[in-house]
């Protein structure tokens, strides 16, 4: 049984090259979004906010 030889350095830069693509996908996604997308996810968020709001109760004294 032979093992295969490594060289830690080039391992090490792979495994660092596949995670920088891997955050790059990931930043894409997430910034990669037209003014278009943005606005709608915005309006989401505003609703659910709203609607969670309107399920609050208020308190009879002014300490929050």
């Amino acid at each position: 049984m032979s093992a295969e030889i490594l060289n830690l350095r080039q391992q090490k830069k792979r495994i660092e090259r596949r995670k920088a693509e891997e955050k790059a996908a990931e930043n894409r996604a997430i910034h990669g979004r037209t003014k278009g997308e943005k606005q709608r996810d915005q309006l989401e968020r505003q609703k659910i906010e709203r609607q969670f709001d309107q399920g609050r109760r208020e308190r009879g004294d002014d300490k929050t």
